[in-house]
């Protein structure tokens, strides 16, 4: 069955990895009404997808996304209160409910701009490839903002505040090397080897047992915001939830690989898991 197709975004896959793209290339994926609504709908159709195992979130063309569409997203809506929040709601929704709670794994491929409010889908992303030439910025103190929707929380939220400081208040734009200094990102590469990198960590992810890679990432995220005692009693649950959710019962299997065959070793890799 043939992929549903959309004004403003691209699915493409490779095997079990979908590719999910903005397609606003001579706009440099900036951010419409448009795209908004079209995000919402491809990540709820792809959450339930049994063929994306991963997903990747990508920018065609030569910018990865350059924030919201100043004409289109601000001033194209003024005196339409209703428009405008319903694109509002759905900017929020796609990114801070849809992909930071995505089902599978998702990695953001980055290259070229990123700028402004993308920071929100690089933060709402589990894991970051960019290439080395890619351009982060959050220029809104340049022209009299702060920075678009809620991104001085992503910032908070992912850097240490020094850096998070250094950026926003300064504007200074820096590239994926850096990036990966600070910790905004996983790994960076150069832009040719940008998709072979990116396929490479979906790989091994795909080798994980997915029940177990949802709880994880789904535990890491929540107990960042918890208390000590708050976080102990939550993972004793949120373990209780994997066993029951985990189909292959992995716990099991790699005890008698490891135990019994002796045909593992869980600090080097997964167990071999069943076909």
């Amino acid at each position: 069955m043939a992929d549903k197709t959309y004004e403003n975004v691209v699915i493409e896959r490779e095997g079990e990895v979908t590719f999910l793209y903005l397609n606003r290339p001579e706009k440099r994926n900036a951010m419409s009404p448009g795209l908004h609504y079209d995000m919402q709908d491809a990540l709820l159709t792809l959450d339930t997808d049994a063929q994306t195992k991963v997903l990747v979130l990508g920018g065609k063309g030569e910018a990865w996304c350059a924030g919201q569409d100043i004409r289109l997203y601000f001033h194209g809506q003024e005196g339409d209160a209703a428009a405008r929040r319903k694109s509002n709601n759905t900017s929020h929704n796609w990114r801070h409910e849809l992909l930071t709670h995505f089902s599978k794994p998702t990695i953001a491929m980055v290259q070229g701009y990123c700028f402004g409010g993308a920071f929100t889908q690089l933060s709402a992303c589990d894991f970051a490839v960019a290439a080395d030439e890619a351009i982060f910025g959050l220029s809104e103190v340049n022209w009299g903002i702060l920075p678009g929707g809620i991104v001085s929380w992503n910032l908070t939220d992912m850097l240490m505040p020094r850096h998070a400081m250094y950026y926003a208040v300064t504007g200074e734009p820096f590239n994926g090397k850096r990036a990966v200094e600070i910790g905004l990102v996983n790994e960076s590469v150069p832009r040719a080897q940008l998709k072979e990198k990116t396929l490479e960590l979906a790989g091994k992810l795909l080798k994980l047992n997915p029940a177990v890679v949802r709880y994880t990432k789904e535990a890491i995220r929540a107990v960042r915001r918890m208390g000590h005692e708050e976080a102990r009693d939550y993972l004793a649950v949120k373990q209780d939830a994997m066993h029951k959710a985990d189909k292959e019962i992995g716990e099991k299997v790699g005890m008698k690989e490891f135990l019994d065959a002796k045909s593992y070793r869980p600090g080097l890799g997964p167990y071999k898991r069943p076909a």
